[in-house]
Order: C-alpha cells, then structure tokens, then sequence
C-alpha cells in the first residue's frame, strides 16, 4: 500500500504508514533456537507474541505460521499426535519454561467461562473474568515474560476471553507498544463467514490430494443472513461488514466499562462514537429507501425483525442463538451467568436518567447533588458523568446501585430473548458480543434508545453562541470534492480483500483464503478556497461532515431533523498564510478511518521501522474502516450535502504533554494514545446542540443558514452506487 502524505501537522497528526513498518526490537531472544541460519529471526517483541492470537481453538502445542513455529512447553504431557501435524515439521522452536508463578488458582474467576462457550463483556461475571485475567498478564515485565505466562494459560481459560487479555494488555504495556495485533479476521474467521462455507472448505482439503499445496479460496459475496424478501436483509451487507464489527471489537477494548480504565473524555466518546454509528447507519437506509432506526423505548412488546447469524462461535463450530420475528424481551434469568435481572429494572433506569437530565444534576452513592455541567476546573464534563452512569461503569458511575446498568442490561437481555432462563441451553445471540453485535439489527435500536438519552441532555444545553462559531477575518469562498478530474460526484461499488482463514481454523495445515466482498468507494480529495484576511498568519480546524440532503419523503430537512445525521469525515490543522489559500485533502487521510486490517502476513513480513512513528500503531487499530466512509448512495445518484467549518485552533487546541505516543488514524472516534482528545470543542460541534436563533440578525432554519457565517460553506454532491465492482 502506498504512503500516505504527510501534509497536515498539528492537532491531528499523520503518521506514514506501510506493510512493512513495524517496530522491531534490535535485541537478541535466547529463548527462540532456530534450527537453520536460513530461518529469519523472531527476535523482536512482534514475533515472540504474534502467534498467540492463531488457531485459539488448538493446543498451544499446535504448529503455527504455516507450520513452521511451534511452541515447547518444558515438563508438557501432550501426546505428540496433538503437538504435530501430518507434513510439517516447525523449524522455530519456541521453549515455554514452566512457571510456577502461574498456577489456575491465581486466575480467578478466568477460568469460569467455559471453553467455546461465547463471551460477553457486557456481562458483569464476565467482565470481571476478563479482569482477572488481564492482572494476572499485566504483572509480566517484557514481551518473553507475557508470551511465557499466556503460552501456559493458553487452554485454560476461554477462546474469546484470552484474546481480549492479551490484546488489552498488549494495548497498555508502555514496553510493548511496538506491538501491533493481528486482524480479529483471521484470529476468529467463524465469526465473519457462514459455518456452512467453513464446512465446504473442509470437505474440499480433506478431499485434496496430499502433494496439493494450492489455497482454497472461500467467495463471500456482500450478504448472506437472509433474503431480500425482508427489508431489514436489504442493509444486511452494511450490518455484516467486517470492518465495522472489528472497530466496535476494538473500540471497546480501548474503552472498556469495569476495567480500571479512565482515559480522557471516555464518556463523551461512548456517546460520540456510537452516535456517529446511528447516523451512518441511516444514511445506508436512506439509501436504500428504508426508514431511519427506531428506537427501541417499549420492552413489551415483541421485537419485530428476528435475527439468524449462520455463524459459530470462537471457531468452536458451537452456534450462536437465533432470535424468531416477533420475540418479546422477558426478563433476564440466567442465573448460571449474572443475577436477575426484570424488565422493569431497565424502565426504572431509564426513568432516573431522565430525570436527572432535566434536572441538572444526578444524585451520588451519599445523596449529594452532582451537576451535569461541564466543570473547568476538574476537567469533567457533564456528558461524561451522563455517559458512566449510562454505559454502567461500575468504577466510574456516579452511582452506580440507583441508576443500574441500562446499556450493558439492555445488551444481554437482546442476547438472551430466544432462551432467557436457559430452559433450552442455548448460547446468546451475536448481540451479546462486542465483536459480531452490529450484525444484528436490534443493536441499533437499542442504540437509538441510548442516543435518545444523550440527545435529551444535548438538548438541555444552550445553543452556541454566535461568536462561538464566528471566526473573524477567515472566509471559505469555494468548497467541494474532486474524484478522478470530476467534481462533486462521488462512487462507491463492491470490492474485495482476502484473508487467511487458516490462521483461526486449522484446516489439516492447509492454506484456506476468505475472499470478502464490501462496500467501498472512489478515493477523492476535497480542495478548499480559503481567503484569510488577516495580516499574519493563522492556524485553523477544518472541520468536514456529510448528510443527506432529503429525508425519507423526499422532503429537505430542517436543522433539527438533518442536525443528529451529519456524519464526520474529517477533521484537521492547517496553516493559513494572509491572502488566498488552496487546501487539498485526501479522503485516505481522514481523521475517522484506520485504513486496513493488519493480516498475520503483514506482521510476519514486518522489518525494521522508526518508533517514534509506529508506536502507537495498536491504538490506531482503533477507527473506522476506511472503505465504509462513503454511504451507499443509489444508482440513479442520491443528493447529499457537505458542511464545512473552520475554527480557531488557538481556541481548540489541548495542552498535552510533550513526548507523548500520538496516534496516526481514527482520532476523532479513537482519541490519542497516552494523552488528552486533540480537540477543545464538544464533540460533533456545532451539530451537538440546537441551533443559535439568530445569526447575522436572520432567524435559523436549516443549516445553509450557518453559511452566513463566513467560515461555514454549504455544497451539494451526489453519490451513486455503481453496482458492481469497483476495481
């Protein structure tokens, strides 16, 4: 893949970034023996913890990297038809001494989920297995000690569960931050493709004449849940996309609730992040001439659309549960995992939150009022006490017995609607996990109700003032996007990437490749006309959203009903000189998007690289899919409106430490690694609250009317789904 170009400094950075960037430690590992100088060396942090995260479902014993590695565990038992494979013979030998230090007793409550049982962090048995599991890894000291202490974990404790571990700890090692992890892809294909085409696969190797050393290629077209006879099954490709279940995956492994994590402004992103979901999730509907997402406020009455995944569950070939059209929510018994929980509980709740929103305050564990307001001193804002309150985070909610467990709660009770009091012994429903529960379509609903809230409390705030949106002597005089020398016309169709499935499965040694369609797009730039009337030079945020121009009856929106459908698509610092200034920008670099999933290849074929530029690659897993920035659009084109906004960077910037590890991509969903959110402002401004009434001395209506403002522009553009594939 190319570099990308290093033009915007400042607020949000840009990092080159390519196949082969990986950190790599210089120093030497006795404990890897090689068995021929021709085999490259594993001595950096990367190789001695990338093979952990390949074939969970296998014995730790089991040959990895296409047979060549195997890991020695001293004093192991394991038979030697378990630890070996009919034709290979690893010729990297990596020792796992025993550790005496690790014994099953120090795992906790780890060891209570059972092996290829799903996992689920948004229930609070399993949150707390995943914190003991994740201390036990966070005492290791280097990369050696970390892939010792797993390797003998490895097997005892759940699949899914020793995944998230080791990544959250990978994640937050400051020694390990050249570490980077491989794509949940490949870790756990079963969770991206249907069983019944793992199961051809397997036919098809086991039918395959030994000396074949030819991949088998798994097709997945763009969907597979259900026919279109549904409307709901016509957005399945979006709903399914892996790329947008591995940012949610990996989002909340930033950002967990219950884990002792209190990274800056963690609230607010919860709410941001997930709001930015929603409204992308409409404009696909829009697109396709479906109704935007309803929220689900009534618990008692049936749940329309059902949901059948077609998918296993930790690559255990276990299936998870289906949810029938028309299931009611029942109360939550599954006493074999969590505590009871009724419906009413979750009305309760939400009756407290709002009325502590219109209020102004919420009531703390001793009665005392706590004001949902933004306090300069402390730095806490009122979103974020909102947000904890809401998400459930039991460390951080500011109480956390009377304003329950709304969002987590909401979660397994969706998950469990088809069994709810494991009368049958089903397993929960893709909607129960962090990695495969925007599949379902309920999740949005869920969603929307969650968004409602915060967008009660949004609506309690004042409109900004005009001179807080005002940037004196700055003015945009043309604004608009170019694609392959066309203007103001963009593309997107189907295209493809492929991935090892048999790094997760083990397909007898064989190489099995998924060939996955998605939706993508055209790249294009947008170019700038800026007219900077001051005598000096000024640094400014160009701030750039996108939404529909139309609503559903094909009717142009006001403020309020296009306000919560903007969706960000950038946001960055240029430097203006005095006069006229041209800025280009290319869709590749927007501050949203990670733009790939990094594959076992990719880190295996990793050489030496600069630190100061790859450290904090990991967290910038973090993002959304560079390939999902574009709505679809129709055939025919569909209208939609770009927003443009310059702001003062003296007043958005945040004083951050020097020497901190920043991060490349997905900034304004994922935040900077080790330090403050690179922006001022609250999040989604100027979108967040109602409109000013006045500005200019005109009433406003529509957001045009923000164009009065000279640092605000307005420009139309079309977007047409192609049909077919783009490359």
């Amino acid at each position: 893949m190319s570099q990308r170009d290093l033009r915007q400094p400042h607020s949000f950075p840009r990092l080159r970034r390519g196949r082969s960037s990986l950190l790599s430690s210089s120093r030497s590992d006795t404990s890897f023996r090689l068995s021929s100088m021709n085999q490259r060396t594993m001595a950096n942090d990367q190789q001695r913890l990338l093979y952990l995260f390949e074939l969970p479902q296998e014995p730790i014993q089991t040959p990895r990297g296409g047979g060549s590695v195997q890991f020695k565990l001293e004093n192991d038992d394991t038979p030697p038809s378990v630890a070996t494979r009919v034709g290979l013979s690893p010729s990297v030998s990596v020792p796992v001494p025993e550790r005496k230090d690790v014994a099953l007793q120090d795992l906790g409550t780890a060891t209570s989920i059972p092996m290829g049982s799903a996992f689920s962090f948004f229930l609070a048995s399993h949150r707390r297995a995943a914190r003991d599991l994740c201390n036990v890894f966070m005492k290791t000291n280097g990369a050696e000690d970390l892939m010792q202490v797993a390797a003998r974990v490895h097997g005892k404790v759940n699949e899914t569960l020793f995944i998230y571990a080791i990544s959250f700890v990978i994640l937050r090692k400051k020694e390990l931050h050249s570490v980077r992890l491989p794509t949940m892809v490949e870790v756990f294909p079963s969770r991206f493709v249907p069983q019944e085409a793992l199961s051809r696969a397997q036919l098809q190797v086991n039918r395959m004449d030994p000396n074949q050393s030819e991949a088998v290629i798994i097709e997945h077209g763009p969907e597979f849940s259900g026919s279109p006879v549904k409307p709901e099954h016509r957005v399945s490709y979006w709903r399914e996309d892996y790329g947008i279940n591995v940012h949610h995956w990996h989002w909340h492994l930033i950002y967990p609730p219950g884990m002792g994590v209190d990274r800056d402004r963690k609230g607010e992103l919860f709410y941001y992040m997930h709001q930015q979901i929603i409204a992308r999730y409409d404009m696909e509907r829009l697109s396709l001439g479906l109704p935007r997402v309803q929220k689900l406020d009534n618990w008692r009455v049936p749940i329309e659309d059902g949901y059948f995944p077609k998918l296993t569950v930790n690559n255990s070939g276990r299936a998870w549960g289906s949810r029938q059209d028309n299931t009611l929510p029942k109360d939550f018994r599954r006493t074999e995992i969590g505590d009871p929980v009724d419906i009413t509980d979750l009305e309760i709740w939400r009756a407290r939150l709002l009325g502590a929103i219109h209020q102004g305050y919420m009531v703390d564990r001793n009665g005392d009022k706590v004001p949902l307001r933004d306090d300069v001193t402390s730095g806490k804002r009122g979103i974020d006490i909102l947000a904890d309150a809401l998400e459930a985070d039991a460390d951080h909610s500011v109480n956390f017995p009377y304003y329950g467990d709304l969002h987590n709660i909401g979660h397994d009770i969706l998950a469990f609607s088809h069994d709810p009091d494991n009368a049958h012994k089903e397993e929960m429903g893709v909607v129960g996990d962090l990695g495969t529960s925007l599949r379902d379509p309920v999740f949005f609903r869920l969603h929307k109700l969650v968004d409602d809230l915060f967008q009660e409390y949004k609506l309690t705030q004042p409109p900004y003032k005009e001179e807080e949106l005002f940037l004196p002597g700055v003015r945009i005089e043309r604004a608009g996007v170019v694609r392959d020398d066309e203007a103001d016309v963009l593309l997107t169709g189907w295209n493809t990437r492929e991935f090892e499935a048999s790094r997760g499965i083990d397909f007898n040694g064989r190489p099995v490749i998924l060939r996955l369609t998605h939706l993508d797009h055209k790249p294009f730039d947008y170019h700038i006309q800026i007219n900077n009337d001051l005598r000096e030079p000024k640094e400014v945020t160009v701030r750039i959203y996108l939404a529909p121009k139309f609503n559903g009856r094909e009717q142009e929106m006001n403020f309020m009903e296009q306000r919560i459908l903007w969706c960000e698509l950038d946001k960055f610092t240029v430097h203006l000189k005095p006069g006229k200034n041209h800025v280009v920008r290319s869709s590749k670099e927007s501050s949203i998007t990670n733009l790939e999933e990094l594959t076992f290849k990719d880190l295996e074929n990793s050489g030496p690289g600069n630190s100061s530029e790859q450290s904090a690659f990991n967290f910038c897993g973090c993002g959304w899919p560079q390939h999902m920035l574009l709505p679809r659009g129709r055939p025919e084109g569909m209208a939609f409106q770009l927003f443009f906004m310059l702001t003062d960077y003296a007043k958005d910037k945040v004083s951050n430490p020097g020497g901190v590890r920043r991060c490349a991509n997905g900034v304004s969903f994922c935040g900077m690694q080790d330090a403050k959110y690179p922006d001022a402002r609250p999040m989604g401004f100027p979108f967040d609250r109602r409109p000013a009434p006045t500005l200019q001395g005109l009433p406003v209506n529509t957001t045009a009317d923000y164009a009065r403002l000279g640092n605000a522009f307005m420009h139309d553009v079309t977007i047409k789904f192609l049909g077919d594939k783009l490359n």
